[in-house]
């Protein structure tokens, strides 16, 4: 009698390792923001009671975890969350600080991008927290506040990235967030830096207002393109 072929679609369903299951509950707590960046997640045995899995499932869920960058597992302190995914992680090991001009390469792109999207796009309400965002960033400019300065410019460039309608585009770009302001802490300091420039933010502003796509890539091209004149030594006058 001969045996029948086996069948792909009848093989029989296991369930997925218990470390993979870890590793997504770990990951829901950190996209949650239960667990921001730079907290400290809990201990081996309180994850291993609360989980209900044994010390092996939990190390291997954070070993998994920590080469993608998404914790930072520090001996004899505990394991903290580094990144808010992987992608964020893996932005930032990659750029290390060490290559500014390759982030701003990356960034022209999606910011005149969103900033075209988010001309058509934009509702009035978004338009109004971005004129805060710059009002707050003049603000701390004039007053020398670094975290209120740096905070401030974020919230403008990646309310616009909001603003454009593309999930994907905005999460790309708040998968920025960690290089940019490592870049910017470089810039604060450095002579001739301007922090209250208007180029890519009042200008920007002013066509996402007009509803004019091209002006406003222009715009946000603008910015990243004085940004990098600073980095090759030559900012504006």
């Amino acid at each position: 009698m001969t045996a029948e072929p086996a069948d792909p679609a009848l093989e029989p369903v296991r369930r997925p390792a218990l470390s993979d299951e870890v590793i997504e509950r770990i990951r829901a707590r950190i996209a949650s923001g239960d667990w921001p960046v730079g907290s400290r997640i809990p201990p081996e045995p309180e994850l291993m009671r609360r989980l209900q899995v044994a010390r092996g499932t939990v190390r291997e869920a954070v070993r998994a975890l920590a080469h993608t960058g998404l914790l930072e597992v520090r001996r004899g302190d505990g394991t903290y969350v580094k990144a808010k995914s992987e992608l964020s992680g893996a932005v930032t090991r990659l750029y290390g600080g060490s290559d500014l001009g390759q982030l701003l390469e990356v960034r022209e792109g999606l910011d005149a991008q969103a900033a075209r999207l988010a001309a058509a796009r934009a509702e009035a309400t978004a338009l109004d927290a971005l004129a805060d965002a710059l009002r707050r960033r003049t603000a701390a400019w004039e007053a020398r506040d670094f975290d209120a300065w740096v905070t401030a410019d974020w919230d403008f460039h990646a309310g616009v990235a909001d603003a454009s309608g593309n999930a994907l585009l905005a999460e790309l770009y708040r998968n920025l967030a960690g290089p940019l302001r490592t870049a910017m802490a470089e810039a604060w300091s450095t002579s001739g830096f301007q922090g209250a420039d208007p180029v890519g933010h009042e200008t920007l502003l002013a066509a996402l207002r007009d509803r004019d796509p091209a002006e406003a890539g222009r715009q946000a091209a603008a910015n990243v393109s004085d940004t990098r004149a600073w980095d090759e030594g030559s900012p504006r006058g």
